[in-house]
């Protein structure tokens, strides 16, 4: 198969052009600048918001006037992540995709097909004078993928759709109804030091190998947390043999659970060969642990020269037995639909700067009292051994309307275009739907789109033939909005 092949023509043309134009997060100004040159080109309405933010409007197919307005949304920016090998500058170079298979990949770095193929369709559905619509209005939003930016900033008044598709989805045959909101609460404990005892054998010790992976979607997934197992081990070295901790750091982003972690450590000269022994029965025992999820886990103890100064007793009984008491994981299940998470929290990452103890967690929930409740909870450990603590304002989650008129059309096209029942489902992570319902709370939403595997990696792809299927039933959906009351 060879690109001029790719069907539908016209969606695929548009990706081809939204590749072209650079777009990592934060620096949209050339897509934004594309969208309103397309606008312009098509003679349609255009407008932008002090965000950023795009949206543009196409009048009703002729007879369909009286229809309810449609919101086609997808976000504009996307992750920006290269092989170590690949030569590749985000802010000036165009995507380089290639069909590999029934997929479509980038060569080297991530595709972009997250968002870029929602922006795509929408541009599609723009441009084309042969499909059958209500008023139609396409939002463009900024920033989803580094803090939901576009989607905070949005006032009031800059839409006036009626229900919402939001074109953000990775699984045909998924629709979503729903997300979780969340938010980090950040705990700021004191790194008081003192003189480090004399001749003491002095070692650092290391989590790596773990699975990690999203802080929501993988959440339930029973991947061990490096911070957690490395604490694990200290506890336990602290209470044996009196361990004094120099120094400790595990974990990234909020969003990830942590795949390595390690501390500088020492105990009395005598329990050198006691701690290694130690460490080999704790490996084997988490091992039996995560014998399915963690094939590659690996703990390492390696000697290190002295240090000058470690953590004043008292301060690191303190930090390291909160850090045992903070929940990590799944919290609550749905109780409305079956499988999906309702509550969680995420240890992300501890790090020493600056005299301070600095730990990132993140808490998600699809009811906003029981994520309050978990950061609260979190919180909670925190204070008792001795941080300063902070949760932030976070996102609003969307709470699943299983009666929802535009969710029945949406099942309905698809048992009729294609023969099976779609799976309606939530996840356990944001998405933009939960803000724009803070704004527009009368909004009817629903999320679907093409098959998509690897995102926010260069393994990222995207499934060719489901994109015709999502182009067939996004067309069959449009032609069958109820009209205003």
């Amino acid at each position: 198969m060879e690109k001029k092949d790719l069907r539908p023509a016209v969606v695929f043309h548009y990706f081809d052009e939204v590749c072209q134009v650079p777009r990592p997060s934060k620096k949209e100004e050339k897509i934004r600048a594309y969208l309103l040159d397309f606008a312009k080109k098509h003679n349609l309405e255009a407008k932008t918001d002090e965000a950023g933010n795009v949206l543009i409007k196409k009048a009703a197919s002729a007879g369909m006037e009286n229809l309810k307005t449609v919101i086609l949304q997808s976000h504009i920016d996307m992750v920006c992540e290269k092989n170590k090998d690949t030569e590749h500058n985000f802010e000036t170079d165009p995507i380089q995709t290639y069909i590999d298979g029934e997929w479509l990949r980038a060569k080297g770095t991530t595709l972009g097909a997250d968002n870029g193929i929602g922006v795509a369709t929408e541009l599609a559905v723009l441009a084309s004078d042969d499909i059958k619509h209500g008023p139609i209005e396409c939002l463009f939003t900024v920033d989803e993928e580094t803090g939901l930016t576009g989607a905070f900033a949005l006032k009031e008044g800059f839409m006036n759709g009626d229900i919402l598709l939001n074109l953000d989805s990775e699984d045909d045959g998924e629709l979503f109804i729903g997300c979780a909101g969340g938010a980090n609460t950040t705990a700021i404990y004191p790194f008081p030091t003192e003189k480090a005892p004399q001749g003491w054998f002095f070692f650092r010790v290391s989590v790596k190998g773990l699975t990690g992976g999203h802080s929501g979607d993988d959440i339930s997934k029973n991947r061990a947390n490096a911070n957690k197992l490395l604490n694990r081990f200290l506890v336990q070295t602290m209470q044996k043999y009196g361990m004094r901790l120099a120094d400790i750091e595990g974990g990234n982003l909020h969003n990830a659970i942590p795949r390595e972690a390690h501390a500088l450590c020492a105990v009395p000269m005598e329990y050198k060969e006691a701690v290694r022994v130690d460490l080999n029965i704790f490996i084997s025992e988490i091992e039996n642990e995560y014998s399915v999820t963690e094939p590659n886990l690996a703990m390492d103890l390696e000697s290190e020269a002295p240090v000058e100064y470690v953590m004043e007793q008292k301060a690191m009984e303190r930090f390291l037995l909160s850090i045992y008491a903070v929940h990590h994981g799944v919290y609550a299940m749905s109780q409305d639909i079956p499988g999906l998470v309702e509550t969680s929290s995420n240890l992300a990452s501890i790090k020493v700067c600056d005299g301070t103890i600095k730990v990132v967690t993140s808490q998600r929930s699809s009811i906003l009292s029981s994520r309050k409740d978990m950061s609260q909870m979190v919180s909670a450990a925190f204070i008792l051994g001795g941080a300063t603590v902070t949760t932030d304002e976070g996102y609003p989650g969307w709470k699943p309307n299983p009666s929802s008129e535009i969710l029945k059309i949406a099942v309905e096209s698809y048992k009729k275009l294609f023969g099976v029942e779609p799976k309606v489902k939530a996840i356990h992570a944001g998405l933009e739907c939960g803000l724009f319902l803070q704004k527009y709370p009368s909004l009817d939403m629903v999320s679907f789109g093409p098959t998509l595997r690897g995102v926010h990696s260069p393994d990222e792809r995207m499934l060719i033939p489901t994109v015709e299927k999502f182009w067939n039933h996004l067309l069959d959906i449009l032609a069958h909005i109820p009209a205003k009351a």
